[in-house]
């Protein structure tokens, strides 16, 4: 029993530990993707893929059926004997095994046997694509998390800050340096920053819950995200857009599945336009019969004897010839279009490809410059801002002046944040771009 008691403790103490592990970027996207339902999907569509494939191959060889009819007949038919009409009653049982062989098709079953061979190849590609993407979707939410948690911490300080100026003020108040309206000026911050850090704390939850639902990670679960973010930023425009769109081009998913798209669309019209054209299909079987008449007292050949003796062969050829079918055509000029459209959709999907990598690494680059530029600003106000709080003590600025000088340092602080997780994801996205997986596979 102590023994139970004590694996019960270090299991649980191993699951609080593991409750308040930190979460990074890349943990965050790995079970995402290892947890996915689109991914899951994507493999099962493979594994139906590769099933349509085997399939595809086995239409190159001969159908073979076989066949069994049992009848029992009473009334008046025809005698197979004599070929004659009598009223009698008679089992007949009949033996079939044949075979059918297209012979030609308009080479229908070529081409969906190599649309199968390129469907499973691109199954590959959808996985990697469904992977790829619900990566993406997870680094945004999780830029979003972190941001509104890392604000939590900024309007707390604000609230901290204007609670000790309304307590100042109101010590000034008292000793006659401070009017009431003054007092009630930071009772105003002290309320809209109260607010402030209740809608930030609601807003950080908010997005934790996007996350974990992206994620498809337990809502009830703790989930605590690292709100670290890097500091250390690359000399701007080392990276040229047009060689990362070069190299990037030939393996991206998106792009490969467009390119799939066009050969898969222009394999359902040539056999949609197959339909068209003169098919010839090969016949070959044998045959062979059981007759018995109950109706009268002669005895019947035995079983064995008739199988060999009615026993026969037949070889045939079948050409058919559409004349008349305006389904068929309508059908071809439709599949011809879909062609078309595939193709327009995979101009339209490579140029927003590279347009997409080259806003990518401008904005990255973007991001940097500005983020050199407004930690000169943040260093700034916050100077300025002490130095308003000195002459807010010695009762030379009044408290709307200190308001205003405290509000821009917080949006600086702010906007500091912002743009830092801003290059952290287009700097992340860039290496994408660049060849680095978004997570193991």
């Amino acid at each position: 029993m102590k023994r139970i008691i004590y694996i019960f403790i270090a299991i649980s103490s191993h699951i609080a530990v593991q409750g308040q592990e930190v979460w990074d970027m890349d943990r965050c996207m790995q079970y995402a993707v290892d947890h996915s339902t689109s991914v899951e999907l994507q493999r099962l569509e493979a594994r139906q893929a590769r099933a349509d494939y085997s399939a595809s191959v086995a239409s190159f060889f001969p159908t073979v059926s076989a066949g069994v009819t049992g009848q029992y007949s009473w009334g008046r038919g025809i005698n197979p004997e004599t070929n004659t009409y009598n009223t009698l009653t008679t089992f007949y049982n009949y033996y079939q095994l044949y075979a059918s062989l297209p012979v030609f098709d308009g080479f229908r079953t070529l081409n969906a046997f190599k649309q199968a061979r390129l469907a499973r190849k691109n199954s590959v590609t959808e996985i990697e694509k469904a992977r790829d993407a619900k990566a993406i979707e997870v680094m945004q939410c999780f830029i979003d998390a972190v941001y509104a948690s890392a604000s939590i911490r900024l309007a707390e300080e604000k609230l901290t800050e204007s609670r000790r100026v309304l307590d100042k003020t109101r010590r000034m108040f008292e000793l006659g340096e401070k009017s009431r309206p003054d007092v009630a000026q930071a009772e105003a911050q002290v309320a809209e920053d109260d607010y402030s850090l209740t809608h930030q704390r609601n807003e950080a939850d908010r997005t934790l819950l996007a996350l974990k639902s992206a994620m498809n990670f337990p809502i009830a679960d703790t989930l605590r995200l690292d709100t670290v973010t890097n500091k250390t930023y690359p000399s701007f425009g080392i990276d040229d857009a047009s060689s990362i769109y070069e190299s990037f081009s030939k393996v991206s998913p998106e792009l490969l599945s467009a390119e799939f798209n066009v050969k898969n669309s222009r394999y359902d019209y040539l056999k949609q336009r197959a339909q068209l054209l003169p098919s010839l299909t090969l016949y070959g079987g044998f045959e062979t019969s059981y007759y018995k008449t109950l109706s009268q007292e002669s005895e019947a050949d035995p079983f064995r004897t008739q199988l060999k003796n009615n026993r026969g062969e037949y070889v045939y050829l079948t050409l058919s010839i559409p004349l008349f079918s305006p389904s068929l055509w309508k059908s071809a000029r439709r599949a011809k279009t879909d062609w078309e459209s595939a193709m327009v959709t995979l101009q339209e999907t490579s140029r927003k490809l590279h347009d997409d990598i080259h806003q990518a690494v401008m904005d990255r680059d973007g991001y940097a410059k500005e983020i050199v530029q407004m930690e000169r600003k943040v260093s700034s106000d916050s100077l300025a801002h002490y130095l308003d709080y000195r002459k807010f003590e010695e009762g030379m600025l009044s408290t709307f002046e200190l308001r205003s000088s405290a509000q821009t340092l917080l949006e600086s602080r702010i906007k500091l944040l912002q743009m830092r997780l801003l290059y952290v994801m287009k700097d992340r996205l860039v290496g994408y771009y660049k060849g680095n997986q978004l997570t193991k596979k």
